[in-house]
């Protein structure tokens, strides 16, 4: 059985970072455009080669067999799982699927690994299935998706579909979120049933996913759909409780989601902002976070002149968490924001980047701890999505 289980900080196997480029946003001049683009953005702009691909796992041979190649993968997942989400978590790949059921109609779980699991929720009545891994996640864990699809379309009682969003990365969640849930929507609508919503762990992006359906779609408050997220895991064929399963939506994401559309898409302007690190006793300065996700790095240039290291970037408005590299460590700056502690005691530098103050105001309710939407507000996030 797949279990969770904690996964010590003591790690021996550190978060690899990657280099930062070019992102095109996904935002267009107005709504029908926006819409369009987040989807037909081609997969080499979505492809990143996440942390776990730095490591080499060994090749399968005499001393190693299949099984262990998997469980080597595993481990290493793990860790930077345990890196990007700030607690000590474990994904075990090689034991199968395992899923929650948030409510009658939708579970949150693990990727698909074979056909054969397409059979397996069939039998609990799941009629829509949607994948959020990338192709790298899906490469890496040796997953033919292809294989997948084309079962499932053989199939006349389910639908596989199939959104890539970025692994640890906030902003391409909030960027992808309202595509997603739109679509997502529509497939429920269309099919009824149980629907299955996974990521590689469902511990980060598929609860996301969930959270802001439940949000946005269905009228729950942000808090009581969330509660619902903590809930026993089950297995697909004994369903058999297990242990209360740890989950982390990316909250900030699916709040500065739901500003982006009640404010009208304010985030389609882009606000310049400049980090800097002073100190000329260091030979590299990189920052990790804002809107390039945990996963990659952006260096900072070195100004001779004035002995600091300066980064200039535009960012849409919203709330972006970040923190510096340092010759290899990672470190807060004290002379910027720094967030509150976390439940682990982890804290990151963060930036507030707006426009105007009406707006402003706005998107300081609609992101705040006690989130709440209006009934105008609710009425116009489902028109968005209906659009």
């Amino acid at each position: 059985m797949n279990c969770l289980l904690s996964l010590p900080r003591s790690s021996s196997l550190p978060l690899q970072g990657l280099r930062s480029h070019t992102r095109t946003s996904p935002f267009a001049n107005n709504v029908q455009i926006w819409m369009q683009g987040v989807v037909r953005i081609e997969s080499c702009d979505l492809r990143r080669s996440v942390a776990m691909n730095a490591y080499s796992c060994p090749t399968a041979g005499t001393h190693t067999n299949k099984a262990e190649v998997q469980e080597e993968k595993s481990v290493i997942y793990s860790t930077n799982m345990t890196h990007a989400m700030g607690t000590a978590l474990t994904y075990k790949h090689e034991l199968g699927m395992s899923y929650n059921f948030i409510r009658p109609d939708i579970i949150v779980g693990s990727c698909l690994q074979t056909p054969a699991d397409v059979d397996k929720l069939r039998s609990i009545g799941v009629k829509t299935i949607l994948c959020l891994q990338q192709n790298s996640d899906l490469e890496y864990f040796s997953v033919d998706i292809g294989a997948i699809k084309e079962y499932a379309k053989q199939c006349s009682d389910i639908e596989h579909y199939h959104i890539e969003v970025r692994d640890f990365d906030s902003f391409d969640l909030r960027m992808r979120l309202p595509v997603i849930v739109s679509k997502l929507s529509k497939a429920i609508r269309r099919n009824g049933g149980v629907t299955y919503i996974h990521c590689t762990a469902g511990l980060g992006r598929a609860p996301s996913v969930a959270l802001a359906y439940m949000f946005w779609v269905q009228g729950y408050k942000l808090s009581e759909a969330y509660n619902l997220l903590q809930v026993e895991i089950v297995m697909p064929l004994c369903r058999h409780l297990l242990s209360k399963r740890p989950c982390f939506p990316k909250m900030e994401a699916i709040k500065s989601a739901t500003a982006d559309i009640v404010t009208g898409l304010g985030c389609l302007a882009k606000i310049p902002i400049t980090l800097m690190w002073e100190g000329d006793n260091c030979s590299s300065v990189e920052v990790s976070g804002l809107d390039i996700g945990w996963g990659q790095r952006i260096p900072l240039k070195f100004d001779e002149k004035h002995g600091h290291w300066t980064l200039e970037r535009k960012l849409p408005e919203g709330r972006f968490e970040y923190k510096y590299i340092v010759n290899g460590e990672w470190t807060c700056n004290k002379n910027e924001m720094v967030t509150s502690p976390d439940g682990n005691g982890h804290v990151n530098n963060y930036v507030q980047v707006c426009s105007d103050m009406e707006t402003q105001e706005l998107r300081k309710r609609l992101t705040g701890d006690y989130i709440y939407l209006t009934k105008a507000e609710r009425i116009l996030i489902r028109e968005f999505l209906d659009t």
